[in-house]
């Protein structure tokens, strides 16, 4: 599939119509320009951003332990406890 888009006099072009709904870009989204040779892949910065949160995190619930649901609300209710404890303990 192509698209064509006219470039303005401030360097600005208009993504088509299309290409805004695969990406799920809508009005004051950022997008992301990634150079790879002679090619310019544009990206939706939320999505991108969100994908490399995603595998920043592989392998970590397995490495602290979490293998399921349950695990993750102890884990959360262990937190939860320590800080109310430790708020009490700064205002005795």
């Amino acid at each position: 599939m192509f698209d064509v888009s006219k470039v303005s006099a401030k360097g600005q072009v208009t993504i088509p119509v299309e290409i805004r709904r695969q990406l799920g870009i809508k009005e004051g989204d950022k997008v992301l320009f990634i150079n790879k040779g002679n090619t310019i892949i544009l990206a939706n910065a939320a999505i991108m951003a969100f994908s490399e949160l995603q595998e920043a995190f592989v392998g970590e619930a397995q490495r602290i332990g979490i293998q399921n649901e349950q695990d993750v609300v102890e884990m959360v209710k262990e937190i939860r406890q320590k800080r109310w404890e430790t708020r009490d303990g700064n205002n005795a």
